[in-house]
């Protein structure tokens, strides 16, 4: 039976309940903001707001502050749920690099076998247009395909992601445009949150004042636990409603984070700002892109495709093939002869340093027939044929090659030598 996409998915995340549910590598990390989130309204509902009740009695209107706390944090769980549990905008891998870019590059050639093959080539980036202005986006080797605008390749989730802003530890899921506006409404439900429960355990503490006729220490003192939720709370605002004003700062000017703080001193023009208006509607009121990958889908599989092949044949490159096996001929034949010279030459000296060992021993004549005897039949001096049959050298030098003086000094002395000995 064939798999499906999510059993065989090369990137680093984690599904459940057969690819319905998509999270980040780090999903373990939910636990610890569940926690962050849970915790603080269970000691809020149990010691503060049971007793909130009873201070508005009218319309039995203090149960109400229980309510809007259960039903605010459940609102901030679905959200952290639709952040964290869906597919951010991950961009479909390629299974083969798209074959409409290659080239075939002359210059960075490779030697294969004694010949110059041409490597293939592969831009790395290339321009789009983006609203009447030209954005150079850049190739993935990874996912095998250049990247949109505004895409990013997440290293946690190994993916591309669409529209990347950030990897989120938090929600353990990258932030991309899919998720992007369920994570703003998260950050800025849960600073509205802390602002309530910081905002009723400080009201418990005056109804305390007020029923003990005492002091605010006094009343600290009586109630501990709305004082843990007011420091909580009053931290926990530094985090979450700086991120809520950085954010909407980004949402104005119609930027992510990976692109502020990358690009930040580069002093790029923003061609994707379209007024802050406009930049709003398009985060909040546009309907969100459906994914583009189908996670229970089965895969089909792909027959082999062969390598790329030039489609044409290029004369040029044709005409360069046949000069390079010229080329290795011409220098394989004048090895050949440079190495027939120079073992000529070795034996002529060994034959004149002999010739003049024996010298001393004995006669002119001795030494007259010895060398005859070694030469045999070869008296001529050696010569060397011309190499320049109709082509050319790639060494650049002239068709013919000159024996060196210290071989015409050598058949000179062997000449003088014979004649010596003569009768």
């Amino acid at each position: 039976m064939a798999k499906r996409v999510y059993e065989v998915w090369k990137g680093s995340n984690k599904f459940f309940l057969g690819g319905r549910l998509i999270f980040g590598p780090d999903a373990r990390s939910l636990i610890v903001t569940l926690l962050l989130i849970i915790a603080p309204v269970i000691i809020f509902c149990v010691f503060v707001g049971r007793h909130l009740r009873h201070k508005f009695s009218a319309y039995n209107a203090g149960y109400a502050i229980l309510v809007v706390a259960i039903v605010f944090t459940i609102y901030v769980l679905v959200l952290l749920l639709l952040t964290s549990a869906q597919d951010p905008g991950i961009v479909p891998r390629n299974l083969h690099p798209p074959e409409e870019e290659f080239r075939y590059d002359m210059s960075t050639s490779v030697e294969i076998g004694g010949r110059q093959t041409p490597s293939l080539q592969f831009p790395r980036t290339k321009e789009v247009v983006v609203n009447g202005m030209p954005v150079r986006v850049k190739y993935c080797d990874t996912c095998m395909l250049y990247r949109p605008p505004r895409c990013s390749h997440c290293s946690i989730c190994n993916n591309c992601v669409e529209r990347f802003d950030h990897h989120c530890p938090w929600v353990g899921q990258c932030i991309g445009l899919r998720n992007y506006r369920y994570f703003f409404l998260f950050v800025s439900s849960s600073t509205l949150l802390c602002i309530y429960v910081f905002a009723m355990s400080a009201l418990y503490i005056k109804f305390v004042m007020d029923d003990h006729h005492g002091t605010v220490w006094m009343a600290m003192r009586e109630s501990p636990p709305s004082v843990i939720l007011m420091v909580y709370c009053f931290i926990s605002l530094w985090f979450v409603g700086g991120l809520t004003g950085f954010h909407l700062y980004l949402i104005g000017t119609n930027q992510t984070t990976y692109e502020n703080f990358r690009y930040r001193a580069d002093n790029r023009v923003n061609v994707y700002d379209r007024g802050c208006s406009n930049n709003f509607i398009e985060v909040f009121c546009k309907k969100t892109r459906p994914s583009r990958n189908k996670f229970r889908s089965h895969v089909q599989e792909e027959p082999q495709r062969p390598p790329p092949q030039l489609s044409t044949r290029d004369p040029q490159m044709e005409d360069a093939r046949e000069d390079r096996r010229m080329k290795v001929e011409d220098d394989l034949e004048l090895g050949g002869d440079l190495l027939k010279i120079s073992q000529r030459h070795n034996n002529i000296e060994n034959i004149e340093a002999d010739i003049r060992s024996r010298g001393s021993d004995s006669g002119p004549h001795n030494n007259s027939v010895e060398a005859d005897s070694v030469l045999g039949s070869d008296r001529r001096p050696p010569t060397v044929r011309s190499i320049s049959d109709g082509r050319h050298s790639s060494w650049g030098r002239s068709q013919s090659w000159e024996i060196a003086p210290e071989i015409h000094g050598t058949n000179s002395n062997l000449a003088e030598s014979r004649g010596y000995g003569a009768p």
